[in-house]
């Protein structure tokens, strides 16, 4: 498998600004400098001084750009670039400018078509068209709903002597860019979210460790529905390279469990982290679980040995790690807001553990449901004042971006000893604020968050995660959305 390269995408509002833009690019291959972007385009000032190869793209608004000049103007810029050089002109396909193709013979551009909607039934026909048009290069873009939609850009990859682009837009299509190579293209393209799903470069080179990706790397993922906020990409990533293990840990937005399943099995993925909405699918699914799984009906992480999906839950002892080491909790009354499977996992570790478990929810039907799972009791909502030591959020109230909201009305007497949020973005909720003032104990979710993924590293690699690693690119990440 022949690495891809990397492509730096900038944009500016000005030439000036778009030069040093360019200027400042470190480790990549190429430039791709959209003079779509900028107030001033101009062919002959971008490719001055330019220190990297670089391809120039003047895209339209039709086709996803910013240019909002005339075709004839846009075609004098893409033409202008040519004559002076450029290694790179970006052409779209059946646009005003495919008659460059001519011109040249195909040298130096690279044809290029994107689907903002979805991918299209007859990409196949269309991407045929396009190679068979001369071009150098064929680039395709098209919007994945779904795991699979990747697939389908794999397919039109394998059996073509013309070098590819092959690029997957979005949440979905993510595992397109990271695994550049794998899906038949020549290069992928980084940059400050340009286009939907794109990754900066610094985090493609250093957490997902681009370069170092070849074809005996070891796939791993988080499958959920989004998984776009999820910082355990960064801290598995951290421990991967902190171990000297050649693998990598992907983002999966799936549509549906079938959608990841039918991805992971094509691209022999060998372990994964399973997120909302689908615990109790990926139970349903695994061939064999430990016995937490089973009295609980969901897994968080699963493992492939051969053809056979095994799984298990390390939201259990991942919950109780941090809270032990601060509270004896035997015997103490634990109440749990929320009825979903963070619920379920957290009733089942309170239990054990020798507490008396209370679940309240919105939901009670879901709440009794649970109940009568892991021999909890149940209660109205909201808890009575005075009837906990320790309270529990499992629900998702809270989390970034509706991070001034609780999960308790305003004003809700805050009575007991310790107040556990299993939200960790932000990393200090409403709620535990609430609690703080109110003179209890805290703790937020990074620290369960941080436990049961050293947990699943341990399970899946048979190695300690080194101390602290996990934890500092979880905060580190953390940091960077904050600023976003």
């Amino acid at each position: 498998m022949k690495t891809a390269k990397l492509c730096a995408t900038v944009t500016a509002d000005t030439m000036a600004d778009l030069r040093t833009q360019r200027d400042l690019v470190g480790d990549v291959d190429l430039v791709e400098l959209r003079l779509d972007s900028v107030r001033d385009p101009s062919a002959a000032a971008a490719l001055a001084g330019r220190k990297k190869p670089v391809i120039v793209t003047c895209r339209p608004t039709s086709e996803g750009g910013m240019f909002k000049g005339s075709e004839e103007e846009r075609r004098r810029i893409l033409a202008e670039a040519l004559s002076l050089g450029a290694e790179y002109v970006d052409v779209e396909w059946q646009g005003s400018c495919a008659d460059l193709i001519a011109q040249t013979g195909g040298r130096r551009i690279i044809l290029s078509h994107h689907d903002f909607q979805g991918t299209p039934a007859d990409l196949h026909d269309k991407t045929q068209a396009m190679l068979a048009s001369g071009a150098e290069i064929v680039k395709v873009a098209v919007t994945a709903h779904r795991l699979q939609d990747c697939l389908t850009l794999r397919a039109i990859g394998q059996h073509t002597r013309v070098p590819m682009v092959l690029i997957a837009m979005g949440d979905a299509g993510i595992a397109t860019r990271v695994l550049a190579s794998w899906f038949g293209s020549c290069w992928t393209y980084a940059g400050d979210n340009v286009a939907p799903g794109q990754i900066d470069i610094q985090r493609l080179l250093n957490e997902f460790r681009f370069r170092r990706i070849g074809s005996h790397t070891a796939i791993y993922g988080v499958v959920g529905q989004p998984v776009s906020h999820s910082v355990s990409p960064s801290m598995h990533n951290a421990a991967f390279r902190a171990a000297h293990l050649d693998a990598v840990y992907l983002p999966l937005a799936a549509a549906d469990f079938d959608d990841f399943m039918t991805f992971a099995e094509a691209i022999n993925l060998v372990g994964a982290s399973v997120t909302a909405p689908f615990k109790v699918q990926a139970f349903d699914r695994a061939d064999e679980c430990d016995p937490v799984s089973r009295r609980i009906q969901s897994v968080n992480t699963l493992r492939r040995i051969g053809s056979k999906w095994l799984g298990c839950n390390t939201d259990v002892a991942g919950f109780l790690s941090p809270l032990e080491s601060v509270m004896k909790v035997t015997g103490k009354r634990g109440t749990v807001l929320g009825a979903g499977g963070a619920a379920r996992s957290v009733a089942v570790a309170l239990g054990a553990a020798g507490v008396r478990v209370t679940l309240c929810a919105r939901r009670p039907e879901q709440a009794e449901s649970i109940a009568a799972l892991t021999g909890a009791a149940t209660a109205p909502w909201p808890p009575a004042p005075g009837s906990w030591d320790l309270l529990v959020n499992a629900t998702p109230v809270g989390t970034k971006p509706h991070d001034n909201h609780s999960p308790l009305p305003a004003g809700h007497a805050l009575d007991g000893t310790l107040v556990y949020d299993l939200i960790y973005n932000p990393p200090q909720t409403q709620f535990l604020r609430d609690a703080a003032a109110a003179g209890c104990h805290t703790i937020g979710g990074l620290d369960m968050l941080v436990a049961q993924a050293q947990a699943q590293f341990e399970w899946w690699t048979e190695q300690r995660a080194a101390d602290r690693v996990m934890r500092e690119a979880a905060v580190a990440r953390l940091g960077l959305m904050e600023k976003q």
